[in-house]
């Protein structure tokens, strides 16, 4: 009885999705992933002066619209190069390998930013859900459990000491109007607020945020801030 109406509730996909994202994957590689920096800082200094930006940075459009290829989505992200493969055994596939694709940003003012990025996966699979007959997930119900999805893998990485100062979470709503370089720009911000992160900032200076990007403080707003998992409401409750 519990489980039905956990599944006709839908609850339980969004925390699902974020655990299985974390145990199976980012709790493998994030650990390696600044010793990958490092190797690359190495050979190229100064495409990687920063050591702030030595981490995954994991873009979570809310809309769940994942771009299989970054330079498609933006003419302004451009594919540098892999960085060093973690090659393991798992669940019986020998050798699989696990790797991280380094991007250049190019901002407003023509200038070149470095790291390393790519989409959350799960989010394909809410997507894919929406468009399935069977799974019966309307656009509604696809937003509350991307959002969910969020702050459940916020509050996994947060505890998770493995994977500690290794990630940055993107989490954002594209505009209702296209604009070409959104998606640049929105990692661009996040990389200028871990520059300014490494070096020191005067007490009380503000970083302009923009309006599309999202904190956890809204996120909490927009979902009930109550343990999870747990049921999604949409009666205005």
């Amino acid at each position: 009885e519990v489980s039905e109406m956990s599944e006709r509730s839908k609850q339980n996909v969004a925390h699902g999705l974020a655990w299985s994202y974390y145990v199976g994957y980012l709790k493998i590689v994030l650990p390696r992933v600044k010793k990958s920096m490092e190797e690359f800082s190495r050979a190229n200094a100064n495409l990687l002066a920063c050591r702030k930006t030595w981490k995954l940075h994991i873009l979570v459009p809310l809309s769940c619209d994942v771009c299989d290829d970054l330079e498609k989505a933006d003419s302004n992200i451009q594919y540098v190069t892999d960085l060093t493969e973690t090659t393991l055994t798992r669940a019986g596939t020998k050798k699989r390998v696990y790797k991280h694709s380094l991007y250049a940003i190019r901002d407003e003012d023509n200038q070149l930013w470095h790291c390393a990025v790519e989409y959350a996966t799960p989010l394909q699979s809410l997507y894919a859900m929406s468009q399935d007959e069977c799974a019966a997930f309307s656009r509604e119900e696809r937003l509350e459990q991307a959002k969910l999805f969020y702050r459940t893998l916020e509050e996994i990485l947060k505890s998770s000491k493995e994977c500690a100062d290794a990630y940055r979470l993107i989490a954002y709503e594209e505009p209702e109007e296209a604009e070409t370089h959104f998606l640049s720009r929105e990692i661009v911000w996040h990389l200028r607020q871990e520059h300014h992160e490494e070096v020191t900032v005067l007490e009380g200076s503000h970083l302009h945020t923009p309006s599309t990007a999202l904190d956890s403080a809204e996120l909490n707003l927009q979902i009930s801030v109550s343990d999870l998992p747990q049921p999604l409401r949409t009666d205005g409750f």
